[in-house]
């Protein structure tokens, strides 16, 4: 142990030696003061030190974060007050950390608080309470200053002002006499006030406001109302009603009398311009900007703004009232600039500018911290604050101001103090301010003097080191200021030589080691405070070396291999083999499909490379560690596979069906390229398609080829693959785009055909030809037609490439007659091929007679049948192809009736979704392809009333010999429903789906039992209606075989229907799904 005047010194100041770091008691400074200054100055000075060692001790012993200087939580805010608040109370906040306890204090306006002087003030944890507090005394800025024995800091400034609205000083306002169609201004005048204030203004009595618009405005910057034109409906008393926003108090002024002169209209002319922004307007960053214009004006004016350096209006900008505010958000240095307000109407305009210009309050880039600095080093700081205009900087130590005097150096945000020592200690501020704003940063300068120590730095107990290799033994012991240092090795003192030095930092280099050079070795370190050792050993080891080595291969991709690596070693170390691939260690578990560490003995590491890809080419290294040396081997691994994608595969030249291509070849992979082939995709394609080239056959040493049988005026890329005998490689990236010339067309329409149509006309459709084979630009149609059995074609032309139709109109146009007809096709180069005949009628007449007899009948509440007869053959033109029934119920319009379609020759059918109890109306009338004919007259049918909705209720079913015996309540319809005719039983075996039925006019039905499955049962009535509402469902459970073969008869089934406890069980039904 070393004695305690020689171990470690931590200073904050020197006039607080050892200040708060070691317990709650009296304070180091006020002890030295007990001592009294009047000791002979060797008695003061090793009372220094040895209260300075003490402190030192204590820190070193102690936590990090046990003691420190006060650092700042919380900062006071600015405030404002509302005046006659019912809160009688103002608080500033202020919340600090520190060890000790900081102590803390207030300045208002630059002078201290003396809180015990005023019973107004009080503090609580910090925080500054103001009770009843007075404008005249208060208003101001506040500081919060935090101390404790390491040093003092000051916060931010809080302003802290008084919000307040009088009322107005005068009761009556003159009259203000206007002409029709002039500009008028009515003053606010607010009261004395202080806080933000907003305006509107009453029209009348209250609570009927002025309504903002293009003609009225009233400003929110002086209060007074604008209106351009005034009109016959503003004549009345307008009163200004000033709201503070902080108090919320308001207040109205005196009403204003508004009345019309009787001398005339006010004649137009152009705007004037009364409310506008200032020629420069500070805008803060980050804040909402403003910008009021209004002008009065016959017509009334239009307002618009934009920026006079041509620059668009920022697109977050916003225009209220009509434009008459301009409301710019988060307003960033982008946003400055030449703004313009334009009033304009038909007899000329006006411009209003104004000059934003951008602040910003100071705003930290680069904060100071805390510095533990030995004795007599050098620090320094800088702080950064962007801002602006820039800002400027000043620094405080201890909540006063520092100067750049003696050995401090004050520049532009820095702070250098070149040689510090114990007087430095303390909190140091830096303070960056503009004209809008003052910021701190704060450390903490803790000034470190202590004797040499290894109690955390010990000299390593054992160092291994190879035979010729080097070694560096690290002495770093903990001292301030920095030591001188010696060694030793066993008890001697080590000298040094050409092998061995001591480095600037204390370390010991050997070079060149020799077995001798094993043994202990110390390092001694010593200052002003004392001397301090370390001792450990020196082992020497015999090197390493590789015994077989890993070489070069060539292998196909495919193979596999093994690539040696075998060493000598000391036994007594471990060893470490690791793989490298073209510098990359290879992670053997990620890889592991492919690599994978072979060989059983800790003095080989073989590396197995499994179906070896191209990728797999390279450098492999093998690296061997010990913890005395490490060395490596290398070898390069060739892969033969099939060959890279070709390069620049270029289109030379196109016609109408080839193409010819050249390229050049890619990397071969260590394997002759034998064959190349060429791909080629169109819009049309799917995917990639090898095509026919010239040569047929294109050998690897061919770097051209001629692509044949393309289609005319497609867009064509292409691609090559190249092959060897490994394989076929990568395909090439793909060429430019070219389109191959125009031709005639080749291919003609399929599918013409047509028919249908209106009256007097010939439709004749077929399928479009696909783009890919039109051959050319300007593709269109050619379509001609003939009666049958005539010699002259009539012809016409379809221009769109994409028709699919054509109609020919002519009221001599005989129906339903037939035509011969071709589609031929045409381009830019001329006219293609016709497609084969096909005949094709012209369009039928509609029928020109309604079907006759038409009947209709209610066959359930929700369906009606229909009939009808076709009308006489000698009476009606046009071919029917079947009926059209329509069906509306009474209370709707014929337009939304029901349609319903037979095909050929039936006669009746049946109209279903109908509403019981409901009258409705049907009709009948013919159709074919030209439309549907004359309707008959409408027929009239009820239908029946609905079934009955409550379904069978009370349902239990008995069990006696060899049946069911299922028993319900009687369902009874109601006045609207159809009278109950009967009852469905519907059941089903558990695992079928196909349901029987059985219908009886009575409430029960007798079933055989169940045997091997489940009866699932469900019971519903019916009546005319229709069936009613189903119960829910009843499962019976199976009866066993064993059972069933027990049953003879009634008399003993009292014996052996054990399952059912008793014959002629009565069981309620139970819902089963």
């Amino acid at each position: 142990m070393m004695k305690l005047n020689e171990d470690l010194i931590d200073v904050k100041n020197s006039n607080k030696v050892g200040g708060g770091r070691k317990t709650k008691s009296k304070e180091p400074r006020s002890a030295l003061q007990s001592l009294g200054w009047s000791l002979p100055l060797e008695l003061k000075m090793r009372l220094l030190w040895e209260l300075l060692v003490l402190h030192s001790v204590l820190l070193c012993l102690a936590d990090d974060n046990t003691l420190h200087g006060p650092v700042f939580l919380q900062e006071p805010d600015s405030l404002i007050f509302p005046l006659g608040s019912e809160e009688k109370k103002v608080k500033l906040s202020c919340e600090v950390k520190g060890n000790p306890r900081p102590t803390i204090g207030w300045k208002l306006n630059g002078s201290s608080i003396d809180v015990g002087m005023d019973y107004r003030y009080s503090l609580l944890e910090g925080d500054l309470l103001i009770n009843n507090p007075n404008k005249s005394q208060d208003a101001g800025m506040y500081q919060c200053v935090a101390t404790n024995p390491f040093g003092t800091i000051v916060s931010r400034e809080a302003q802290l002002q008084f919000a307040y609205l009088e009322n107005f000083k005068t009761r009556t306002r003159s009259t203000v006499s206007v002409r029709q169609g002039q500009g008028m201004v009515l003053l606010c005048g607010p009261p004395p006030h202080s806080g933000e204030l907003t305006y509107a203004w009453i029209f009348n009595e209250y609570p009927s406001f002025v309504h903002q618009d293009s003609r009225r405005f009233v400003s929110q910057e002086t209060g007074n109302l604008y209106i351009a034109k005034v009109e016959t409906s503003d004549v009345g008393n307008y009163t200004c009603v000033v709201t503070n926003t902080v108090t919320n108090s308001k207040v109205l002024g005196p009403p204003t009398p508004l009345v019309l002169r009787n001398d005339g209209v006010m004649g137009e002319y152009e705007p004037k311009i009364e409310v506008q922004f200032p020629e420069t307007v500070p805008s803060a960053k980050g804040t909402t900007v403003k910008l009021e214009c209004f002008a009065l004006g016959n017509p009334v004016p239009t307002i618009s703004w934009r920026r006079a350096d041509g620059k668009q209006l920022p697109r977050k900008a916003r225009r209220h009232r009509s434009s008459g505010l301009l409301e710019i958000p988060n307003f960033q240095q982008e946003d400055a600039g030449l703004y313009e307000c334009v009033a304009e109407n038909v007899r000329g305009k006006n411009v209003a500018r104004g000059q934003l210009t951008f602040y910003a309050q100071p705003s930290w880039t680069q904060q100071i911290s805390d510095v533990h600095a030995a004795i007599e080093e050098r620090v320094s700081w800088e702080c950064r604050a962007s801002g602006r205009p820039k800002p400027s900087y000043r620094w405080l130590k201890d909540g006063e101001p520092l100067q750049p005097q003696g050995r401090l150096q004050l520049e532009q945000g820095s702070l250098t103090i070149p040689n510090v020592s114990l007087s430095d200690a303390g909190m140091y501020q830096c303070v960056a301010e503009n004209r809008h704003g003052v910021i701190f940063a704060s450390a903490e300068l803790s000034v470190i003097a202590i004797g040499p120590d290894f109690s955390k730095t010990l000299l390593k107990k054992l160092t291994l080191v190879k035979v010729g290799g080097e070694v560096i033994i690290e002495c770093k012991p903990k001292a301030s200021p920095r030591p001188t240092y010696s060694w030793k090795k066993g008890k001697d003192i080590l000298r040094e030589n050409e092998r061995i030095t001591v480095l600037d930092d204390g370390s010991l280099r050997i070079i060149n080691v020799t077995k001798s050079d094993a043994g202990s070795y110390t390092c001694v370190a010593t200052n002003h405070f004392g001397t301090a050792s370390s001792t450990g050993s020196l082992v020497v080891k015999d090197p390493t070396r590789v015994m077989v080595s890993p070489f070069s291969m060539d292998v196909t991709v495919g193979e596999s291999i093994v690539l040696p690596c075998q060493v000598s070693h000391d036994h007594s170390l471990d060893i470490v083999f690791t793989w490298s691939f073209n510098g990359h260690l290879i992670d053997f578990e990620k890889d592991g499909d492919h690599f994978e560490r072979v060989g059983g003995q800790d003095s080989a590491g073989d590396l197995m490379i499994r179906s070896i890809q191209l990728k797999h080419a390279g450098k492999y290294v093998c690296m061997v560690q010990t913890s005395v040396d490490k060395l490596s081997a290398a070898a390069d691994l060739i892969v033969r596979g099939p060959p890279g994608p070709p390069e620049a595969v270029t289109i030379e030249e196109v016609t109408e069906s080839t193409a010819q291509l050249s390229w050049r070849p890619g990397a071969d992979n260590h394997s002759p390229i034998t064959m190349y082939v060429v791909q080629a995709r169109t819009p049309f394609s799917v995917g990639w398609q090898a095509v026919s080239t010239v040569p047929e056959i294109i050998d690897g040493r061919t770097f051209t080829a001629t692509v044949v049988g393309l289609n005319p005026w497609v867009e064509y890329e292409f691609r090559v693959v190249a092959a060897n005998l490994i394989g076929i490689g990568e395909p090439s990236s793909p060429s430019e785009k070219r389109r191959t010339e125009e031709a005639l067309p080749e291919v003609t329409p399929a599918n013409v055909s047509g028919g249908g149509g209106s009256k007097s006309e010939l439709v004749i459709t077929w399928e479009t030809v696909p783009e890919e084979l039109q051959n050319g630009g300007g593709f269109g149609y050619v379509v001609a037609f003939r009666p049958l059995g005539t010699v002259s074609w009539m012809q016409t032309v379809v221009a769109s490439p994409d028709a699919a139709r054509y109609v020919f109109r002519n009221e001599s146009l005989p129906p339903f007659s037939p035509y011969e007809v071709k589609v031929g096709v045409y381009n830019n180069k001329g006219e293609g091929s016709f497609s084969p005949v096909t005949v094709v009628y012209s369009a039928e007449e509609e029928p020109t007679r309604a079907p006759t007899t038409v009947l209709a009948r209610s066959i359930s509440a929700s369906d009606v049948e229909v009939s009808w007869a076709p009308p006489w053959e000698n009476q009606h033109k046009g071919r029917i192809q079947g009926y059209e029934v329509r069906c509306w119920r009474h209370d709707e319009k014929e337009e939304n009736a029901k349609r319903i379609r037979t095909v050929g020759n039936q006669t009746s059918t049946k109209v279903s979704n109908l509403r019981g109890n409901a009258l409705y109306h049907l009709a009948v009338r013919a159709y074919n392809t030209a439309g549907t004919g004359p309707s008959s007259a409408a027929v009239n049918v009820t239908t029946k009333k609905p079934p009955p909705s409550q379904p069978p209720g009370n349902i239990v079913w008995n069990s006696s010999d060899s049946k069911i015996i299922l028993n319900w309540d009687q369902v009874k319809a109601l006045d609207n429903e159809s009278e109950v005719r009967g009852y469905k039983v519907l059941y089903r075996w558990n695992r079928e789906s196909s349901t029987s039925v059985i219908e009886t006019n009575k409430t029960s039905v007798e079933l055989s039992l169940p045997f091997d499955e489940d009866y699932i049962i469900e019971i519903k009535p019916f009546s005319d209606g229709g069936d009613g509402s189903s119960s829910e469902q009843i499962r019976i459970p199976k009866i066993s075989n064993a059972y069933a073969r027990g049953s003879g008869s009634s008399t003993s089934s009292a014996c052996t229907l054990s399952a059912l406890s008793t014959i002629m069980i009565s069981l309620t039904a139970r819902s089963s799904l």
